[in-house]
């Protein structure tokens, strides 16, 4: 009889305590939400983007000093202080990528926050390119394709654009960001056209769209055979515009180069039908559309 007593006494005296350490776990719980909450925070620009756009992550920390980390299924993407506890980092897209749903994971000192991104798909236009039996076009040389390469992989912690980028030329566009092409009828499925076309004439001005640092000239007569004379031209953080075909060049590797100054002359050196600017923007070495860079701005 002495058992039938003794349980409902300790089960009284259990329960509150049980009740009490429930609570204080869930306190905890909602405690530490807030605080990982608090500690990083990041949103993506524009959320929904398409095949050939940047994306921009915006993070936001309050922990002085702690970098964050941006990646994409385990591809890491340079981040970028812009303020105080403040970051940002770049994602490019390409004609090359896969439409389709994937996770942005922004990670740092101990917190992590998983954003979905859904990259719209995208038509481009195609052409038909017909080769003859001698050969498939002009390859670039081993010295023009290391140089060029180097170029693109160039990733400087300066920031050195402001707002929208400037039209390089005023010709008229002839072929714009990511033409596919089909030679002899088969589908080309690793080309696009990595830049705009602008048919001015030849010692029409080409103007930097933006500030930066020539960080590439090349010439015909160094071996550019393909690209033509060339200027690459750095705007800091993983962003550089690359001109390619120039008959002149007015600017050498170093040089700092404000946006609207002229840097050179359309041409049609190395391989062209004509003359004509070929104007790229690449992002962490991709090639990017730069409509919204043009018309826009992107920071």
């Amino acid at each position: 009889m002495l058992r039938s007593y003794k349980f409902p006494f300790q089960l009284s005296f259990k329960l509150p305590l049980l009740i009490g350490l429930s609570l204080l776990s869930a306190i905890a719980t909602i405690l530490i939400g807030v605080s990982q909450a608090d500690a990083l925070q990041a949103m993506l620009k524009p959320n929904n983007p398409k095949l050939g756009e940047t994306v921009s992550v915006w993070i936001a920390t309050n922990q002085v000093g702690a970098m964050p980390t941006v990646s994409v299924n385990q591809k890491q993407f340079p981040v970028f202080a812009i303020a105080q506890n403040r970051w940002r980092a770049f994602i490019p897209t390409t004609p090359l990528d896969k439409a389709g749903s994937r996770n942005v994971v922004v990670t740092g000192e101990g917190f992590q926050q998983v954003l979905p991104m859904q990259v719209g798909d995208r038509q481009f236009p195609t052409q038909s390119i017909w080769l003859n039996d001698s050969g498939s076009g002009s390859e670039p040389t081993d010295y023009e394709w290391d140089k060029v390469s180097a170029f693109k992989k160039l990733v400087t912690p300066q920031k050195l654009w402001n707002g929208a980028f400037l039209r390089p030329n005023e010709g008229e566009i002839t072929t714009g960001y990511g033409v596919r092409r089909y030679y002899n009828g088969e589908f080309a499925n690793d080309y696009y056209h990595r830049g705009v076309d602008y048919a001015g004439g030849t010692g029409s001005p080409v103007v930097a769209p933006a500030s930066g640092y020539i960080r590439l000239v090349g010439t015909v007569d160094q071996g550019f055979v393909l690209h033509g004379n060339t200027i690459g031209l750095d705007h800091g953080q993983g962003v550089a515009s690359i001109f390619l075909h120039l008959s002149k060049i007015y600017v050498k590797e170093g040089d700092y180069v404000k946006a609207g100054q002229v840097i050179g002359a359309v041409g049609a050196t190395g391989a062209v039908t004509g003359p004509h600017l070929h104007w790229g923007l690449y992002v962490n070495g991709e090639a990017i559309d730069p409509v919204a860079w043009r018309y826009e701005g992107v920071e």
